[in-house]
Formats: structure tokens, C-alpha cells, sequence
């Protein structure tokens, strides 16, 4: 059975699959572990930036350990 890759707290590089959108770049913590997308078969998390007040929605291939 597949497991995440990432645990909540964990600090990690996200870099967004699809070009252009606006996210900052740099640190992100993992808020929550969230289900395999129905969609990619992949983990998703949720995610904060230290410098937003919102959280992002990001799947496990857009994400990189620190």
C-alpha cells in the first residue's frame, strides 16, 4: 500500500506543475496529508508558505525534501 512521502510539519521546496501560475518561491510546510487524487493516483498536501496567510493544495511530485 502507498504511504506519503512528506509528514505534517516538514518543511519542503514546492514548484508548481503548471507554468505561470503565481506562487511564491522558497520554504512551504506541510499543513495536512490529504488523499490520493482521484485524478494523478498521487498524494496531495496541504501546504503554506511562511510569507502568505493561505494554504495551497500541491501534489506529492510538486514537492522536494529539505
Amino acid at each position: 500500500m502507498p504511504t506519503h512521502k512528506f509528514r505534517i510539519g516538514q518543511m519542503v521546496t514546492y514548484r508548481p506543475a503548471v507554468r505561470g501560475q503565481d506562487a511564491p518561491v522558497g520554504a512551504y510546510m506541510i499543513i495536512a496529508r490529504l488523499p490520493q487524487s482521484e485524478g494523478t493516483g498521487e498524494f496531495e498536501y496541504r501546504i503554506r508558505n511562511l510569507n502568505e496567510e493561505h494554504e495551497r493544495v500541491a501534489h506529492e511530485s510538486e514537492l522536494r525534501g529539505r
